[in-house]
């Protein structure tokens, strides 16, 4: 079948170009336009996913985040008692809810459901791999590669089955020697998962340098720009997101436009520009039709993306059009 003969047929994922740019978002129905910007990128056809009718709505979505959220507070509870991390089992009963869940057609409802509101510890490392995995596929990974990135960023943080729960759940700022103890986690990670017989070593270095930033200013070992494996700079831009999109016991979640634009301005020290560019240029392209809540309590539904201002997009508001551009005032607060 030529492209042409995909006319009028939903997308089921994302269609991206060779460097990662979103052409034409899931759920979006393909137009003559849409096929003719495909062509010109070489798109072919089996690049292209369709809908079908058996795709999980949003209800399921939420329902299978949870079951893996669940199984996930099971399985690090067991890592904690018996300091062992079952490998097998991890790579045939939870990766694969994760790649599962990472194929979702509609990526705020995938945002929305993996969003930590409680028991943040295991809904983050389910969220991240998510996130990582969702990122390896915009980066045009092959499977085996993604499949590796699933299992380290899903990982990330073993090492906190070591920290106290007191420290992990405190409720308000750490002291320097909680903060210290914490970020001893990603040394607990990579010495437990350096002992797990037949791991890759590159998961075992995810866990180690995920907080590590490309100016040396992370830790632990304060690594700088390649010293930092490619996984780990993809999963540290997830960590930062999802940590920031979530509720946590000392932080509530952030509003959308102030997570962009401290993601933008390296407020979280330098991370991978290619890699944070590819992932917020695919969350700003995926905004067009989306309902949004402004900072002033209103509702409304994003209509246009300002190439030169593209987190101050144009918002349709009932029958009036509001260019956040403009009014500096008002700000994407929550995507649904």
């Amino acid at each position: 079948m030529s492209l042409d003969g995909l006319l009028g047929k939903k997308t089921k994922y994302d269609i991206t170009n060779n460097r990662g740019l979103v052409l034409v978002p899931a759920r979006v129905k393909l137009t003559q336009e849409h096929i003719h910007l495909l062509q010109q990128h070489g798109i072919e056809t089996s690049d292209v996913t369709l809908m079908s009718t058996s795709d999980s709505d949003s209800s399921s979505l939420v329902s299978l985040v949870e079951d893996t959220a669940n199984y996930a507070k099971d399985l690090f509870y067991r890592i904690k008692t018996t300091r062992k991390i079952p490998l097998l089992e991890i790579k045939d009963e939870l990766i694969p809810f994760v790649k599962q869940v990472s194929e979702h057609a509609d990526l705020y409802k995938l945002f929305e459901s993996i969003r930590a509101k409680d028991e943040y510890t295991y809904q983050h490392n389910i969220g991240v791999g998510i996130l990582s995995t969702l990122i390896g596929r915009w980066m045009k990974w092959d499977e085996t590669e993604i499949a590796l990135l699933s299992l380290a960023a899903t990982m990330h943080d073993v090492g906190k089955v070591r920290i106290p729960q007191e420290i992990l759940l405190k409720p308000g700022k750490l002291t320097n020697e909680e903060y210290e103890e914490m970020k001893r986690h990603t040394i607990y990670g990579y010495e437990m998962l350096k002992e797990t017989v037949g791991i890759s070593p590159r998961v075992a270095w995810v866990a180690l340098q995920h907080h590590e930033r490309a100016n040396g200013s992370g830790y632990p070992l304060k690594l700088k720009q390649d010293q930092i494996d490619p996984m780990s700079r993809i999963v540290a831009v997830a960590d930062i997101f999802h940590a920031m999109s979530s509720k946590r016991p000392y932080q509530d979640a952030l509003p959308f436009y102030e997570i962009v634009a401290r993601m933008r301005q390296g407020f979280f020290g330098e991370l991978d520009p290619h890699i944070v560019a590819v992932f917020l240029n695919n969350l700003i392209r995926n905004l067009i039709g989306r309902s949004v809540k402004l900072s002033n309590g209103q509702w409304g539904e994003v209509v246009y993306i300002n190439p030169h201002d593209d987190t101050n997009p144009l918002v349709k508001v009932g029958q009036n059009y509001l260019d956040l551009s403009k009014d500096r005032e008002i700000h994407i607060q929550e995507v649904i």
